[in-house]
């Protein structure tokens, strides 16, 4: 990480930016402060679409399969949209804004699917518990946390390299 816009004015620095040493501590924290944070933004898009597409399937009686295979279409598309409304909202156009969300979002986004439904396939009855268990819901809650906590360092990665949720803060105001 060579150096964030923040708003404000930070010591010295140019107004709205500041440097922090890649390799500082309190460098370090900023680095896992700016995952964390691009985690929790990934983990609310594929939340929304996880749980629905959970909900529907189970509703409709679907097998595992279809039910796992609308939940992870349904996160990659409200995961991207989340970062795509702001982006459009900088000016730049569709077409580069779903680019930019793609190349930002898609290994995170995969990497905590990946995780989520392999640990709601090895609950043993998770995935026919009903919508009205708690088996089911808390399940659904343990999986989505440990995909969390599996995706930071992912997407801390993709960040100190200026990838991932790097390649959006650009566009936000």
């Amino acid at each position: 990480m060579e150096m964030h816009e923040h708003h404000g004015e930070h010591g010295g620095a140019t107004p709205g930016q500041h440097t922090v040493a890649p390799g500082s501590p309190e460098g370090r924290r900023e680095l896992t402060r700016l995952a964390v944070s691009a985690t929790l933004h990934c983990l609310t898009g594929c939340a929304i679409g996880e749980v629905l597409g959970m909900v529907i399937g189970t509703a409709l009686g679907w097998s595992d399969a279809a039910t796992i295979a609308l939940a992870v279409a349904l996160a990659f598309v409200f995961g991207y949209s989340l970062t795509i409304a702001p982006v459009l909202r900088s000016g730049l156009p569709l077409r580069a804004a779903l680019r930019v969300a793609f190349v930002a979002d898609t290994l995170s986004i995969t990497v905590m699917e990946i995780v989520d439904n392999a640990i709601m396939l090895l609950i043993p009855g998770a995935m026919e518990a009903g919508l009205t268990s708690l088996l089911f819901w808390g399940s659904l809650a343990v999986a989505l946390a440990i995909a969390f906590v599996v995706t930071v360092p992912v997407n801390r990665l993709l960040i100190s390299r200026g990838k991932g949720h790097a390649v959006v803060h650009q566009y936000h105001h």
